[in-house]
């Protein structure tokens, strides 16, 4: 209710400022004086071996240099992503480099993995680490923009945090990045291949895939990443495609598109990886999850979990805590006696 009333002086707020204010009062401990939030019971699922307390995840890109992830887990978040990590600091894109499209619900950011670098984030996560225990932790990799060597900062990233974290998400799908997409293609085999020949112990390795691929190329995408032994596949990542119904005067700006435009977008790409996985490998859902509904379709589409960014962005700092209360509450209503019956049911 607060933020709803806040909401028309933030949206008054430069994107990326008001993003900065929100972190550092999150550092502070101000929103958690006003909000604490544990899931039910009966909410608890997993994502391979990682046991999570809700399937409500916050997706990568809100906490950039891991300043406040373990303040998350407070809002009803069941396990949070955070990065992108390069091995280098960088600046990212030149500003302005976020959206809001406001008519929409959506974004539009073309940030371009900023963030203060591997050292950094390292340190940050080993001065929480005892905090944050038994909460789960994802890192979101991705090599350097001027990399020579991008398969090598991968590894770099991956070496030096799969420690500390539950698993690691490889980002192949960045739009912001130039080339990066290449990895979903013509250079997949390579990186999977390294990836699985550096393997340093049995936690999970996540790849990230763009909601812009073709069927084939999707389909193509998938089995790769089954064959040479992946964890899981988090679908999707922002899209570069701007749906005819757009109304926002910034949906004609370069990035990636997040937001509710995303929705049918990204189901349909988990229902086509669930029929080529058979839930042999659990799939995150991301990309214009609002509300319980949302996450009910992504479950039933094949989702074993989901992420939130927009959604935490237009719905404010309970909306995982929301979620997770109507969905105990359609779980009750329907006679169910776990959120996992739902995962992959339209099939």
């Amino acid at each position: 209710m607060l933020y709803n009333l806040l909401k028309p002086i933030i949206w008054q707020i430069n994107p990326e400022i008001a993003h900065d204010i929100v972190i550092k009062l999150l550092k502070n401990n101000i929103v958690n004086l006003f909000l604490k939030s544990k899931p039910d019971k009966i909410l608890k699922c997993k994502l391979g071996n990682i046991e999570l307390p809700s399937p409500i995840g916050l997706a990568a890109g809100f906490d950039k240099n891991f300043e406040v992830f373990d303040k998350m887990f407070n809002l009803g978040f069941g396990f949070v992503e955070a990065g992108t990590v390069t091995p280098l600091p960088q600046p990212g894109n030149e500003k302005p480099r976020i959206f809001r499209l406001l008519e929409d619900e959506a974004l539009i950011n073309r940030l371009g993995f900023n963030n203060k670098g591997l050292s950094v984030i390292k340190d940050n996560i080993l001065s929480k680490y005892s905090r944050f225990i038994p909460n789960k932790l994802g890192a979101n990799i991705g090599p350097n923009k001027d990399s020579s060597n991008r398969i090598a900062d991968y590894i770099t990233c991956y070496k030096s945090l799969v420690k500390f974290t539950d698993y690691i998400t490889i980002n192949i799908s960045s739009p912001n990045t130039p080339g990066l997409r290449s990895f979903e293609n013509k250079e997949i085999d390579d990186l999977l291949n390294e990836l699985s020949r550096n393997r340093q112990n049995d936690k999970s390795i996540f790849i990230k895939i763009s909601p812009d691929l073709e069927k084939n190329d999707l389909e193509q995408s998938i089995n790769k990443i089954l064959n040479y032994g992946m964890d899981g596949i988090v679908l999707t990542n922002t899209s570069i495609s701007r749906p005819q119904h757009l109304q926002s005067k910034f949906s004609s700006e370069k990035g990636g598109l997040s937001g509710k435009p995303l929705k049918d977008k990204s189901r349909e790409s988990i229902s086509i990886a669930f029929r080529i996985t058979q839930n042999h490998i659990p799939i995150i859902g991301v990309g214009g999850i609002f509300d319980h509904n949302d996450v009910i379709n992504y479950l039933k589409a094949g989702a074993s979990a989901v992420q939130i960014y927009t959604g935490l962005i237009y719905k404010g700092p309970s909306v995982a805590a929301n979620i997770n209360n109507e969905l105990v509450n359609y779980l009750k209503t329907n006679g169910l006696k776990s959120i996992t019956e739902l995962i992959g049911i339209n099939h």
